[in-house]
């Protein structure tokens, strides 16, 4: 964009409402935990007065993959597994958008597991949200690689014999991680602070959402709903402060510093009580794009140039007409 296109954009009132981001009317089942990680989101983007023409949402298949349809800037519903690769092309063409990235646990954990270890490695600046209610949902109820021990499912009738992965012991354990939080979709204060928190960090934000699925596994998650005790609040000068008013629920709380990592790796181990805020957050990561230089090649002129020089290669020239050499370059 040129510089007197973005001054003329400035023009204008940059402020924008919610229903700025409002899309489509979601298509998520009641009680679905989606609809609350849509609503955060959105509630985001117009507390940051996210420019929704320089806004993109990536996403592969499954349920949480519809989340660009409900978010009316730009958006890619892409194919199954490939949400990260193609958000990282993204970057590299147009460092200048803000880049969100919705995947499920079947999504990004199975099919998308070695795009999903390399993106942890470059550390590009994507806020990627991980909707993990242990099941695929979109195709009715079969074990994903989240899913605990002994889950009767369509493909596991007598219950599943695998341990569940862990996505978080997982992330953690990659070269170039920077930022790790987890959170669960019915404390909307909290989901919120940590997908804020997320959006504010230079470099790849991985974040765990607890979701509910009322449709295939009705009441997995109830237990913890019901015990707040059963959620362990992570807080830190350097992470999330718990407000007054949830610290009176949320009474089980723990002070973590997010640049110990040997601690988020402890914390990602723990069964119970579920650990929810920023495990780890390292701000001095070097995003890929940047030691890449993104978008320095990508001028509207070489890009013209070489889009020429490829139709030139079938182009019929009439009779007597010599073609035009190729600019230096162009190749």
């Amino acid at each position: 964009m040129s510089d007197v296109t973005e001054c003329l954009l400035r023009l204008h009132d940059e402020h924008h409402a919610l229903e700025d981001y409002q899309g489509g009317v979601p298509r998520w089942c009641s009680g679905c935990g989606d609809n609350a990680i849509l609503a955060a989101v959105q509630r985001l983007c117009r507390d940051e007065d996210l420019r929704p023409e320089k806004t993109v949402f990536v996403s592969g298949i499954g349920c949480s993959s519809r989340f660009p349809h409900y978010m009316k800037t730009y958006g890619v519903h892409s194919i199954h597994g490939r949400a990260l690769p193609i958000a990282e092309g993204i970057r590299m063409a147009r460092p200048d958008l803000t880049v969100f990235v919705n995947t499920g646990d079947g999504d990004c954990c199975s099919i998308g597991a070695a795009h999903w270890i390399h993106a942890i490695r470059y550390n590009m600046n994507l806020t990627v949200m991980l909707h993990d209610n242990q099941v695929y949902g979109l195709t009715k109820k079969q074990a994903s690689p989240t899913s605990p021990l002994g889950l009767r499912s369509n493909t596991t009738p007598r219950g599943s014999v695998l341990a569940p992965l862990r996505p978080l012991q997982v992330t953690l354990g990659v070269q170039n991680v920077s930022f790790v939080a987890q959170a669960v979709d019915w404390i909307p204060e909290t989901l919120y602070d940590i997908l804020r928190a997320a959006y504010h960090h230079r470099g790849l934000s991985f974040v765990r959402i607890l979701q509910r699925c009322p449709e295939w596994l009705p009441g997995m998650f109830e237990p913890y709903v019901k015990d707040p005790q059963s959620l362990c609040l992570l807080h830190h000068a350097r992470g999330l402060a718990i407000s007054p008013s949830l610290g009176k629920i949320y009474r089980n709380q723990r002070e973590h510093d997010p640049l110990d990592l040997a601690g988020a790796r402890a914390l990602a181990a723990m069964d119970a009580p579920i650990p929810v805020g920023i495990l780890y957050h390292d701000p001095e990561v070097p995003c890929y794009e940047d030691l890449r230089h993104a978008g320095k090649t990508r001028s509207p002129e070489r890009v013209r140039t070489g889009l020429e020089a490829a139709f030139d290669k079938f182009t019929i020239w009439p009779q007597g007409t010599a073609a035009a050499a190729p600019a230096p370059g162009a190749g």
